[in-house]
């Protein structure tokens, strides 16, 4: 019997329970996939803790490699035996095996493993869109990324180097420093020790970023605008330390008519053509050499508590990626 990592309730990471489940013959369009490494993401302890409410039990999990075992009728272009990823807006993933639309999957190219394809997919799609289509990121952009050693932080940087732009990476200790620095980063400031605004302004003579990527929430939001120049972009994407309280629009216009945004992946990529178009370009870039994705630490599915715990205590570097 297959099993996966389902919660009856709300709460720490001792509301996972490993459990077994009845397999699913895929139906019209649909595809059974074996599942051989799947990514963790802070979305995951989100939903977990209820913040984004929900109907009780689910599983957790957005994104998962592996292989396909079966396909339903009227699915034309996947068979037993392709390798394929996917990063679904609908929880689930913590599992040995998933029934999944044909539309959602794309092929992982050869080359790239099915760990590196489930510790890439929904961290590097994130970062595609942030950067090509949220706020297009060129030559000269001057960038701010916060949790800069992180999954998505990290790939953030590396391909906004590419795209040259300058960035100003925030991270939460000289470890994680040390890390970005290996990564072509020069500027690098330690949240909590450094002034971040004043040091964003000093850093870009004096005007402030064009952008920020702020996946903290809570604790930098503030810090975060006053680190923009005049019709900057705060691009809040994340909570890990906690949901940004409600904030005045007159806030923004203080500060020379600020611009902000909470973006939703899956908004972007609702059509198939865009989904196909991020992940192509994500493993493009990794081929190419211009993103390296490091899976700092893996860990068996059935033990998910401690990397969640590790994961919202900040303790994990790059992509962690659970083995079932």
């Amino acid at each position: 019997m297959p099993h996966a990592i389902r919660i009856h309730a709300y709460g720490g990471p001792e509301v996972m329970r490993w459990e077994e489940f009845a397999s699913v013959v895929p139906g019209r369009g649909e595809v059974l996939v074996r599942q051989t490494a799947v990514g963790l993401n802070f979305i995951d302890i989100y939903e977990r803790t209820g913040l984004y409410g929900g109907a009780l039990p689910t599983g957790l999990g957005r994104e998962a490699a592996g292989v396909v075992e079966a396909i339903g009728p009227g699915v034309r272009d996947l068979k037993a035996g392709d390798r394929v990823a996917y990063a679904s807006p609908a929880p689930g993933a913590y599992a040995d095996e998933r029934v999944l639309s044909a539309a959602s999957l794309v092929p992982v190219p050869e080359g790239v493993s099915e760990r590196l394809a489930a510790a890439a997919l929904l961290k590097g799609m994130t970062a595609q869109v942030l950067l090509r289509r949220t706020y297009k990121v060129r030559k000269g952009t001057v960038v701010v990324v916060h949790a800069a050693a992180g999954g998505v932080g990290s790939i953030l940087v590396q391909w906004a180097l590419h795209l040259g732009a300058r960035v100003i990476a925030v991270v939460g200790s000289d470890a994680k420093a040390a890390t970005v620095r290996t990564m072509g980063c020069r500027d690098i400031l330690i949240q909590g020790r450094d002034d971040l605004a004043a040091r964003v302004k000093e850093l870009s003579g004096g005007q402030g970023a064009h952008v920020v990527y702020d996946s903290v929430g809570k604790d930098t939001f503030f810090a975060s605008l006053d680190s923009l120049r005049p019709l900057g972009l705060l691009v809040t994407y994340g909570n890990a330390s906690g949901p940004v309280p409600p904030v005045a629009p007159l806030e923004l216009a203080r500060r020379g008519s600020l611009f902000l945004t909470r973006p939703v992946l899956f908004s972007y990529l609702s059509k198939r053509a865009d989904l196909l178009r991020s992940a192509a370009e994500l493993f493009d870039v990794i081929g190419r050499g211009v993103v390296r994705i490091e899976i700092g630490q893996t860990c068996p599915l059935r033990d998910v508590q401690q990397a969640h715990r590790d994961l919202a205590g900040r303790r994990t570097i790059g992509s962690t990626v659970l083995l079932p």
